[in-house]
C-alpha cells in the first residue's frame, strides 16, 4: 500500500484549488495501483492551526493531520495564489511540520491563481519551502490559471498533471497501473544513444586536429 496525502490550502467551496487537488489525485490513482489517498483540508483546521501555533501543542484532528503528513510515502501541496506567493494558510500548516519529519519524502506541487501571471509561484515560492524541509519535488509542478479549466489552457493542464503524476510514481516506486503513453504534443522523444556513444571523439583528439590543422 502506497499512501499519499493530498493536502490542500483551499480557503472557499466551491475552489479551483480543491479541483485541481482532485485531479492530481485522480491522475496519481491511474498510475499507481495501490494508491491510498488520504485528503487533509486546512479550511477545515484553519482555527486549530492558530491556536497551535500561540500555544505550540497541535491537537485533536490537526495532530492527525499531521501525523498524516509525516507517516505518507508521498505528498501533493496544493495552494491558492495570494499576493504572488501560497496562502497564508498554507504557510503556517507548514510551520507546524517538525524539523526533519519529511526530509526525503517525495512530493508533487501545485497550485492556482486567477491569471496566468502567478504561474511562477510554485518556482519562486514553493520550491524554497519545499527545499527547507527537505522535501524530495517532482521536476514538473503543476499550476492551473482560472482559464485552464475548461479553457484554452485545458489541454495543456491535463499534460503537466499526468507527466507530474508519473514523475511522482516514479519517485515513490509504487505498482504501477499501466504505462500511459506520452500525451500528444508533449514533445518528448526517446534517443537511441548507442551511435552517439560509438562515435565519441576524445578532446585531446580533437585539439590535436585543430592545431595540426592551423599549422
Amino acid at each position: 500500500m502506497t499512501t499519499i496525502t493530498v493536502v490542500n490550502a483551499v480557503l472557499r467551496e466551491p475552489s479551483s484549488t480543491r479541483m485541481l487537488a482532485d485531479r492530481l489525485a485522480e491522475a496519481i490513482s491511474a498510475e499507481v495501483a495501490d494508491a491510498q489517498i488520504r485528503h487533509i483540508d486546512l479550511r477545515q483546521h484553519a482555527h486549530a492551526i492558530t491556536d497551535a501555533l500561540l500555544t505550540g501543542f497541535p491537537s485533536g484532528e490537526l495532530a492527525e493531520a499531521l501525523a498524516s503528513v509525516r507517516d505518507a510515502d508521498a505528498l501533493v501541496l496544493v495552494t491558492p495564489t495570494f499576493q504572488g506567493s501560497y496562502a497564508g494558510l498554507f504557510k503556517s500548516f507548514a510551520d507546524l511540520v517538525e524539523p526533519d519529519a519529511v526530509r526525503g519524502t517525495p512530493t508533487m506541487l501545485a497550485a492556482t491563481g486567477g491569471s496566468e501571471r502567478h504561474s511562477l509561484v510554485i518556482e519562486h515560492a514553493m520550491r524554497p519551502l519545499a527545499a527547507y524541509l527537505g522535501l524530495l519535488v517532482v521536476p514538473t509542478g503543476v499550476y492551473a490559471a482560472t482559464a485552464d479549466f475548461g479553457g484554452p489552457g485545458a489541454p495543456e493542464l491535463t499534460r503537466r498533471i499526468h507527466r507530474a503524476a508519473r514523475e511522482l510514481r516514479t519517485l515513490v516506486g509504487g505498482v504501477t497501473v499501466a504505462e500511459a503513453p506520452e500525451p500528444a504534443g508533449s514533445g518528448h522523444a526517446e534517443i537511441d544513444a548507442g551511435p552517439l556513444l560509438g562515435s565519441f571523439t576524445p578532446f585531446d583528439e580533437l585539439l590535436q586536429s585543430v592545431s595540426g590543422a592551423g599549422r
